[in-house]
C-alpha cells in the first residue's frame, strides 16, 4: 500500500489517462486487471492507486516503486507492453510523470 511521507526516497508515478464516460469502466477494469496480474508482482512496486473523476473523463493512478528503474523495467515486461498498448487504444491521451515528493501536509 503506497505510504506518502516526505522521507520516502522511492519513485512515485502518477498517469493520468483521458477517457469518454463510455470507455472509463472498461478502462479501469484493464488497470485493474494488470494491476492484479503483473504490476503488483513486479520487483521493487511498493504499490497504488487508480482514481476516476465524477465526469467519468479521467483516470489518474499513482504508483510508488523502490527506485525509477524498477518502474522502467515493469514498463519492458512483454506482457505489460501488450496491455499498455490495449489501454492506449482506448484512451484519447495517456501520461506517465514521475515525481519526488517535496513535502506533505497533514
Amino acid at each position: 500500500m503506497p505510504r506518502i511521507t516526505s522521507d520516502f526516497d522511492g519513485q512515485t508515478v502518477i498517469t493520468t489517462f483521458e477517457v469518454t464516460p463510455g470507455s472509463a469502466h472498461d478502462v479501469l477494469d484493464l488497470l485493474t486487471e494488470a494491476w492484479a496480474q503483473v504490476i503488483s508482482r513486479q520487483p521493487g512496486c511498493l504499490g497504488g492507486a487508480i482514481h476516476l473523476n465524477d465526469a467519468q473523463t479521467r483516470i489518474a493512478t499513482y504508483s510508488q516503486w523502490r527506485d525509477r528503474r524498477d518502474y522502467q523495467a515493469m514498463l519492458r515486461d512483454p506482457e505489460m507492453r501488450r496491455r499498455n498498448r490495449e489501454i492506449h487504444a482506448m484512451c484519447k491521451s495517456f501520461e506517465p510523470v514521475m515525481y519526488e515528493i517535496q513535502s506533505v501536509h497533514p
